[in-house]
């Protein structure tokens, strides 16, 4: 049993799906607390995208670190412990600070635009800085940071439907990736 638990936690094709699906749950959860709330729409959905892709980021920044710990305890750590462990941290940190936030301006109203705009291109550039490979993961940010910034309700929708897309694209990948069974740099015909 727990072999079959430590092959779960180093599975990286299972990560994003999971990722996506509590991210999904917890946005969710805070529609249905929003029901009882008097927000505005544009505040609902600023916390909505937020609360969703800080908590996919986080999720797997966790299973990241999670993962680095299990294998530095089987003695299997491939790569050095120095890099491996402040990337999830960069990653794993502004995740959490995004979600928090948004669910803050959730219950009070209090948009902080500066604040959401430099967490998600933190993290946009954070995966970006890791490789190119990275874009469907950091293109989500921009398109946060676009609808902070947005003035006009038609480009406010238009900015919704396409990071629906793209995040529904990303769960079918995700999918397709978990149904392959090989590992990242297998799927991607990587040496």
């Amino acid at each position: 049993m727990t072999e079959q638990i430590i092959a779960l936690v180093l599975d990286e094709g299972k990560w994003l799906s999971a990722a996506m699906l509590l991210s999904l749950i917890a946005v969710l959860a805070l529609a249905a607390r929003q029901r009882r709330q008097r927000l505005s729409t544009r505040i609902k959905i600023i916390a909505a995208m937020n609360v969703f892709y800080g908590g996919m980021i986080g999720f797997m920044s966790f299973g990241h670190l999670l993962a680095v710990t299990v294998k530095i305890f089987q003695g299997t750590l491939a790569g050095s412990l120095w890099i491996l462990y402040p990337l999830g941290i960069v990653l794993l940190i502004p995740a959490w600070w995004l979600v928090c936030g948004a669910i803050r301006i959730a219950s009070f109203e209090q948009p902080q635009q500066g604040k959401f705009a430099a967490l998600n291109a933190w993290l946009g550039i954070s995966l970006l800085a890791l490789g190119f490979h990275n874009l469907p993961l950091a293109g989500p940010a921009a398109l946060n940071i676009a609808y902070l910034f947005h003035s006009r309700q038609i480009v406010g929708w238009a900015i919704i439907s396409t990071t629906a897309a793209a995040m529904l694209a990303l769960f079918i990948a995700s999918l397709v990736f978990l149904a392959s069974g090989q590992s990242f740099e297998q799927f991607r015909g990587m040496p």
